[in-house]
């Protein structure tokens, strides 16, 4: 598109379409007055917005967008994550003051996970920059490997995206077979999701999943929840880009990994540094956040009712960010309460990771919005998530 900003790229696809604003309002669900902002470029677009509008003019997300407009987000707290940039970035050790073992720097490498999963990011903000250190200090390359994998991911957590590419950048140097890279490019997907490079993302995903596609009857589980995670990818990309057909494609094709998979897949694919954990329950919420992206609130719901994520343990990567799903559906279809008691229970378990979600921000300031009066527990929510009120 020859337009330099989301909106000349907006214009002239509306254009090319032959219709007019209030049509285009019409079909997409976005509201005029915002249509005419964003042409008019004083205001930016988010990339649901973006995939609304863009699915609305039968167009991939894509050519609306040169990137993902910046995230609105609370601020980074570069103080609490400086001296873990400072150690992801640096070239050696530095200063050890003991010599660190192996024994030693695993140990601490579980212990460091085990926080990563249950959200638990300031003490990880404490932990992981001596963790960085004593494992460069060693000459085991796999331990050196896993800790800037999940440096990396927390970093992605937090919003600091070039800290975050770097760690994976020395990650990747040490990979040592095709399962680890898998993980490692799974890992690199998200970020670029994340700080808003669909293409990037899309392209990476689809070339990672052609190359690790195995032969289902003798896949080992390691292979395919190696595949099984990068089509998830692949489906949240298509998702994103307006591309349905391919997004579904790839989760048929998720879901007979899945099915493939022994008893115990989780424990092997933890191993190779899969932290997501594939399964048919993943696969279920990538369906549900599919549903989501494509703005149908009520089979996420019907998806939830059938997946039961409450039951389920409160791990960062899967169940959490489920909920937020169940939590926007039921926002949509103006289920107030329930929403707030959705959110409130992901709260609970994992306050630190709740406040880092640009999502949940989504989420409770519509809720906001459409309600004349906040329930002390809802204004609780917007201060979590450091929403002005």
């Amino acid at each position: 598109m020859p337009g330099h900003t989301f909106g000349d790229r907006l214009r002239e696809a509306r254009k090319l379409a032959g219709i007019t604003q209030s049509d285009l309002a019409a079909r997409s669900g976005v509201s005029l007055s915002m249509i005419r902002k964003i042409e008019q470029g004083s205001r930016e677009s988010r990339l649901e917005t973006a995939r609304r509008l863009a699915s609305a003019l039968d167009i991939p997300t894509t050519r609306l967008l040169a990137t993902e407009p910046p995230e609105s987000t609370p601020p980074v707290d570069h103080d609490r994550w400086a001296e873990l940039v400072a150690a992801v970035s640096a070239p050696g050790p530095g200063d050890v003051e003991e010599e660190p073992t192996p024994a030693g720097v695993s140990s601490a490498l579980n212990s460091a996970v085990d926080l990563y999963v249950r959200g638990r990011f300031t003490d990880l903000a404490t932990l992981l920059p001596a963790l960085v250190r004593d494992s460069t200090a060693l000459a085991d390359t796999s331990l050196q490997m896993r800790v800037l994998q999940l440096a990396g991911r927390l970093m992605t957590q937090v919003r600091l995206y070039e800290p975050a590419s770097t760690a994976f950048d020395r990650a990747d140097r040490l990979v040592p077979d095709t399962l680890h890279g898998a993980s490692m490019a799974n890992n690199r997907c998200w970020l670029l999701l994340r700080s808003g490079r669909l293409q990037e993302a899309s392209d990476l995903a689809a070339r990672w999943a052609v190359e690790l596609e195995p032969r289902l009857s003798t896949a080992t589980n390691g292979e395919l929840s190696a595949w099984g995670a990068v089509l998830l990818r692949v489906a949240a990309t298509a998702a994103r880009d307006s591309r349905p057909d391919d997004a579904q494609h790839a989760l048929r094709l998720a879901t007979a990994a899945g099915a493939m998979m022994r008893p115990g897949g989780a424990g092997e694919a933890r191993t190779a540094g899969f932290y997501r954990g594939f399964s048919s329950v993943t696969v279920a919420m990538q369906r549900a956040e599919r549903a989501m992206v494509e703005d149908r609130p009520d089979e996420v719901l019907r998806l939830a009712d059938r997946i039961g994520a409450l039951r389920l343990a409160p791990t960062v990567n899967s169940r959490n960010r489920h909920l937020l799903d169940v939590a926007n559906a039921q926002v949509r279809t103006r289920q107030y309460g329930e929403a707030t008691e959705t959110l409130l229970r992901v709260e609970r378990d994992a306050p630190q990771w709740l406040g880092h979600q640009r999502y949940a921000r989504d989420i409770v300031q519509a809720m906001t919005e459409r309600r004349r009066k906040l329930t002390p527990e809802m204004r609780r929510l917007a201060r979590t998530i450091h929403l002005p009120m």
